[in-house]
């Protein structure tokens, strides 16, 4: 939900390139499915499948190994969770870096949300500050690639409201981490889901495997 509502604030002002990666997540077939439905929705002028199998081969995640348990609950303050995939964003960053330089294009746009996550380090703005050194040196001198965050600073009922406000469609969006036909509702980013749409006034159009609390 929050990519979608960030290709929304996108499309205002750019034509749309639209990146998903692969990499052995536990909903990768929905989440992929989502991400075609998005494409079309929002016309995308390009869209690129990558695959990173290294990162399901590395592990160290509930995402990518099935003997880790994904955590259900409410996000621990100052715990980083089991389904952070090591360094995730910094390998889908490069690729869109790569694909933008060859695009021509002028912008990455990132859904990360800081404040209202699970705690993941990657998501916090210095990250992208830092990044965005990385794509200025490591590019050619001609191309000048922006890292835009639109929502990083955001709760998750600020992006519902931003995205009735655009008019999204919520439900071509995936959020749960455990289950690809009804979401679980109980995992760490059901809940943030859920909470963000209570919080916002505003109905979740997905239902939810697990009962409401």
């Amino acid at each position: 939900m929050d990519s979608c509502v960030t290709a929304a604030l996108a499309a205002r002002t750019h034509r749309l390139a639209f990146l998903h990666a692969d990499y052995g997540q536990r909903t990768e077939d929905r989440e992929r499915a989502c991400f075609h439905r998005l494409a079309d929705h929002f016309r995308a002028a390009h869209r690129l499948v990558a695959d990173f199998p290294a990162l399901g081969t590395i592990g160290g995640s509930s995402l990518t190994d099935p003997a880790i348990p994904v955590r259900e609950g409410a996000p621990a303050p100052g715990v980083v969770p089991s389904s952070y995939v090591p360094f995730r964003n910094a390998h889908l960053l490069a690729a869109a870096t790569s694909w933008s330089e060859v695009l021509g294009a002028e912008a990455v746009f990132v859904g990360a949300v800081a404040e209202d996550s699970s705690g993941y380090p990657d998501c916090r703005p210095e990250f992208y500050r830092a990044y965005q050194e990385v794509v200025n040196l490591g590019t050619r001198p001609e191309t000048r690639i922006r890292i835009v965050t639109p929502v990083i600073g955001m709760s998750k009922a600020e992006i519902v409201r931003q995205g009735q406000k655009l008019q999204v469609p919520f439900e071509m969006t995936w959020s749960c981490y455990q289950a690809e036909d009804v979401a679980c509702g109980a995992c760490e980013s059901c809940r943030l889901r859920r909470r963000g749409f209570a919080e916002a006034g505003v109905a979740d159009p997905l239902p939810y495997r697990a009962p409401r609390s």
